[in-house]
C-alpha cells in the first residue's frame, strides 16, 4: 500500500473551500480530513476527535515542547494546531490527508513537510468573492470589508502554492481537485523506490542476457 499525500488547502474566506472539501470526502474514499487540536471549549454537539481534539492549555503547550504539532497558531486566546501523529497515521494507511488552513500555517507545513501538496482555492474574481460574502447574509458590512481586506493580503502569497483551483462550478472544482491530487501520486520524486526497483531489475535482466 502506497503512502498518502498531505494536501494543504487554503483560500479566501468565501471561496467555498470548506464546501469543496466536504464534497471531495463524500465522493471519494481515499481522503481523510485532518482534525485539529485546540484549547477552546467544545460547542454544543461537538465531539472530541471529530470536530477537534479538545485539550487544555497545559496539554497543548506540552505538544508544542515535544514538537508533536506540524504547525500551530493562537487566535483570540486559544491555540489551534495540526497534530503530527494523527496526520502520519492516516498517511501510513494510504489516505490522502486534507488540511484546510490559512496561508501562514500552510507555509509552516511546507517547511516541515516539503513533499506536502499546496492548493489554493479562489472564486473567479474579487467581485464574485464580495458577492458571495454578501450573499451569506450573516456578516455586517464591516466584517465583509475586513474579509475583503484580508483577501487582498492573502492574494500576495498565492504564488507560493503548487496549484490554483478556481471555484466557479462546484462539481468541476471538486473533480479538478481530485485529478490534481491523483496525478501527484505519479510524480517521479514520489516514486523513487519504485524507480530504483525497476532500474535494478532491468540491470539484472540485461546482465543475465549477456
Amino acid at each position: 500500500m502506497s503512502k498518502g499525500i498531505l494536501v494543504v488547502v487554503s483560500g479566501f474566506s468565501g471561496a467555498g473551500k470548506g464546501t469543496v472539501m466536504k464534497e471531495l470526502l463524500k465522493r471519494y474514499e481515499n481522503y481523510a480530513l485532518s482534525v485539529s487540536v485546540t484549547t477552546r471549549k467544545p460547542r454544543p454537539g461537538e465531539e472530541d476527535g471529530r470536530e477537534y481534539f479538545f485539550r487544555t492549555r497545559e496539554e497543548f503547550e506540552k505538544l508544542i515542547r515535544e514538537d508533536a504539532l506540524i504547525e500551530y497558531a493562537r487566535y483570540v486566546e486559544n491555540y489551534y494546531g495540526t497534530p503530527r501523529s494523527y496526520v502520519e497515521e492516516k498517511l501510513s494507511e494510504g489516505k490522502d490527508v486534507i488540511l484546510e488552513i490559512e496561508i501562514q500555517g500552510a507555509m509552516k507545513v511546507k517547511q516541515k513537510i516539503p513533499e506536502a501538496l499546496l492548493v489554493f482555492v479562489t472564486p473567479p474574481s474579487v467581485e464574485e468573492l464580495k458577492k458571495r460574502l454578501e450573499g451569506r447574509g450573516t456578516e455586517t458590512p464591516e466584517v465583509i470589508a475586513s474579509r475583503m481586506s484580508r483577501a487582498g493580503e492573502e492574494a500576495e502569497g498565492m504564488d507560493a502554492y503548487d496549484y490554483l483551483v478556481v471555484n466557479d462550478d462546484l462539481d468541476e472544482c471538486v473533480e479538478r481537485m481530485h485529478r490534481i491530487i491523483m496525478s501527484e501520486h505519479f510524480r517521479m520524486e514520489r516514486n523513487t523506490a519504485f524507480v530504483q526497483k525497476i532500474k535494478e531489475e532491468s540491470r539484472a535482466f540485461i546482465h543475465s542476457e549477456s
